[in-house]
């Protein structure tokens, strides 16, 4: 454990396991021919589970670059004496370009506007800047749609200052529509065989996102952009790959009483005591990313037994009636991750709220230390 993890004086953490994070590395590397490059995604503060810690120990590991959202996220990479590319995936506005030149930052490119702005303080200071191509083949995010993009990277080789690094694009439905996903790669595929053609070299090639990395190689092209699985987390039932969660959420039991039958627990009641019981208080909430709709859905694990959440959540309070099952203030609580037989997981979490294992770990706040192992 890291000599600096601090819980603080609110026994509520996230466990974050270098060791397992390692493990995913590894097996992503294996899903891959040896001379694919990775680029690591680590918005989102890693996904919720610590940006700079993680990727520390994903440079250990040998990864080749990392992604962000934002150039803030890149800055704190860099300050943290990160010296990996960085690439911002998100769009970075023409007068914020100056952070760029000055942290070594790559920005993706999708219009005019920014390739000039960009090139023009290239040439101020006498430096070039390198740069990544989004190409949109179905995505309708950002990006320079495909139809357009051969004549736009001809435009940008035409701009003495910047070097384009990489081209990448997005896979919009590889989850749910096969067809459509081998169309995007087919897309991008001939776009980049136009580009090879015409004598424009551009290094690096990406599409593969998570579940490009595992159940799509025709689009592994020469470098590969996970993210979720990293984390031990799967974008979707029955993948190819075996992987260990990399974040356990837990808490301690900090007051319990006895209550008489018909006795209405939290908000609204929506939760009667059937009979006379124990219930305990949790201190974490909503206020902490927990999701309130999993009131009285998600489970607890508590003496490597199985409790469900018992009324609504609260702000930063969760209660669980227990029954009569001995309990002691200070005792350990699960609400994700494994006791004794028993697991939780993001995924159920996700599948009981109605969302995706993303939103529940990127959810988690600030006020939840996280405990590096």
């Amino acid at each position: 454990m890291h000599k600096n993890n601090y819980i603080g004086y609110r026994p509520t953490w996230a466990e974050i396991s270098l060791t397992n994070l390692a493990y995913n590395f590894r097996q992503i590397k294996k899903a891959v021919a040896p001379h694919i490059k990775v680029m690591a995604c680590v918005k989102a503060d890693a996904y919720g589970h610590g940006l700079i810690a993680v990727s520390q120990k994903l440079v250990d590991c040998g990864v080749d670059y990392l992604s962000v959202a934002s150039i803030d996220e890149a800055i704190t990479l860099r300050k943290a004496k990160i010296k990996l590319p960085i690439l911002v995936l998100g769009i970075v506005l023409k007068k914020d370009i100056e952070p760029l030149f000055k942290f070594n930052i790559m920005p993706t490119v999708c219009t005019k506007e920014m390739a000039l702005g960009l090139n023009k303080m290239a040439a101020l200071k006498s430096r070039p800047i390198k740069i990544q191509v989004k190409v949109d083949t179905g995505m309708g995010r950002i990006g320079i749609l495909h139809k357009e993009a051969l004549a736009f990277i001809k435009y940008l080789k035409g701009l003495r200052h910047l070097e384009i690094e990489g081209i990448f694009t997005h896979l919009s439905c590889a989850d749910i529509d096969e067809d459509f996903t081998a169309h995007q790669i087919g897309l991008f595929n001939r776009l980049t065989a136009e580009v090879k053609d015409l004598g424009l070299h551009i290094p690096l090639i990406h599409a593969a996102n998570s579940l490009g990395v595992v159940n799509y190689p025709t689009g592994h092209f020469n470098m590969v952009r996970p993210g979720l699985v990293i984390y031990g987390l799967y974008p979707q039932e029955g993948l190819g790959i075996k992987l260990k969660p990399v974040l356990s959420l837990k808490t301690r039991v900090v007051y319990f009483k006895r209550l008489p039958k018909g006795y209405g627990i939290s908000y609204g009641h929506t939760y009667i005591t059937k009979k006379a019981t124990t219930v305990i208080n949790l201190p974490i909430g909503y206020g902490d990313g927990y999701p309130r709709n999993l009131s009285n859905k998600a489970a607890v694990l508590i003496g490597a037994k199985r409790f469900k959440i018992s009324g609504r959540v609260c702000m930063d309070q969760i209660m669980v009636d227990v029954g009569d099952f001995p309990v002691r203030v200070g005792e350990l609580v699960v609400l994700i991750g494994a006791q004794g037989k028993y697991k939780i997981t993001a995924e159920e979490l996700a599948l009981l709220s109605g969302t995706i294992p993303y939103e529940i770990v990127c959810g988690l706040g600030s006020r939840i230390p996280r405990i590096y192992t």
